[in-house]
């Protein structure tokens, strides 16, 4: 276990200082002297509103402003580096952007599933590879597709045979077939409400029952989830498709859907979409994610939900229910939450890290520390 022996904490801060409200007051402290010497501005918007509570759409701002600072706070403090980390964000940009501005803008648009099906994917497959001089993999077709799109005049057959893949690729049940463990390729799809799970009939003893395909089934060992959760590739799609609805203060997903009346909106299936029962700052949390800033997106969910380790996609869906996107394939909200968790628990000192931010958090403005010992004590009466 760790102990104040084998963890060296900065600011003249020692491991039980974690657990003890005077330490969490000197942490905040430091944090504090820490942010006023790389920002003063930020550091007076900060104890300002430490003072007088802000609106929602200031909190946000400050927030997301604040981030970066916590996850460079927290490095120091641990003695820790999260570079790495960040490194491995920014190097998955790119998928992210070839398939804002090239998938969906020029491959999809107006293609429809039958017409995507015509073509000759395995042709088109062939095609690239021998442009690319490389086999046709997620990674290589932004490579070559994204140098192309710089010179887009002198590159147009080329990028025509890119189109043409990434339609078959992202629409065809063969393309999406193909790329299934990739994200390149995976774009949102209208929900069919009355189909939402891809089941298929059996006919057993005459009697007809409904199961998913077998390729579907996960088989569970003992007590261990069946769902591993994404990994940070797939995790940063989805924070990059939200589209960040705080900034206009329509963020349903953590508010819910209203109707003119007020009153919430309810599902196809009448449920209520009220949003996420603990109102957590979920626009704002993709974003910081999405800009790599793993600690600083952990700390926002934890201000308002700090047993997030028993949430994220093993527990609740009320997010995803109330995503402005109601047509179509919601932002997989709790898988965002979960990979940010699981982000910093893999740092050095990820634990203590995590538990650190449930007892002091610069980013609750309301309650940084733990109240003082009130004195009173409560009994339970078994």
């Amino acid at each position: 276990m760790p102990n104040s022996e084998s963890l060296s904490l900065q600011f003249g801060l020692s491991f039980d200082d974690l657990y003890r409200r005077e330490g969490l007051v000197r942490i905040d402290a430091a944090f504090v002297d820490h942010l006023k010497a790389v920002d003063a501005g930020l550091c007076e918007r900060l104890m300002g509103a430490r003072v007088q509570f802000p609106s929602r759409k200031t909190q946000s701002e400050l927030m997301v402003e604040l981030a970066p600072h916590v996850d460079d706070f927290i490095g120091e403090l641990f003695g820790i580096s999260t570079e790495a980390l960040e490194a491995r964000h920014e190097a998955l940009g790119p998928v992210y952007a070839l398939k804002r501005k090239f998938i969906q803008k020029n491959a999809i648009s107006g293609v429809t599933a039958e017409k995507a099906s015509a073509i000759n994917g395995r042709a088109a497959a062939m095609e690239l590879e021998a442009l690319f001089n490389e086999p046709l993999t997620e990674a290589s077709f932004v490579d070559h597709v994204s140098r192309w799109l710089e010179d887009e005049a002198n590159h147009a057959a080329e990028l025509g045979v890119a189109e043409q893949y990434g339609a078959w690729a992202a629409l065809s049940p063969a393309g999406r077939a193909k790329h299934k463990g990739g994200v390149l390729f995976k774009v949102p799809h209208k929900l069919e409400q009355t189909h939402l799970i891809p089941v298929e009939t059996l006919i057993s003893g005459g009697i007809a029952r409904l199961a998913l395909p077998q390729h579907e089934w996960r088989h569970r060992e003992g007590f261990k989830l069946t769902d591993a959760g994404m990994n940070l590739n797939a995790a940063l799609d989805q924070a990059n498709y939200c589209i960040k609805c705080h900034n206009q203060e329509k963020d349903s997903c953590s508010t819910g859907l209203k109707e003119k009346t007020g009153e919430y909106k309810k599902s196809f299936f009448g449920v209520t979409l009220a949003g996420c029962p603990l109102d957590e700052k979920i626009s704002e949390m993709n974003l910081v994610k999405q800009r790599g800033h793993s600690v600083g997106a952990l700390a926002i969910t934890a201000v308002d939900n700090p047993m997030c380790a028993g949430t994220g996609h093993r527990i609740c869906n009320d997010c995803m229910k109330s995503c402005i996107f109601q047509k179509q394939d919601p932002v997989d909200i709790p898988q965002v939450e979960t990979r940010a968790l699981k982000d910093v628990l893999e740092l050095p000192w990820g634990f203590e890290i995590y538990s650190l931010l449930t007892r002091w958090n610069p980013l609750n403005f309301a309650r940084p520390v733990p109240k003082e010992e009130s004195g009173y004590k409560v009994w339970r009466i078994i």
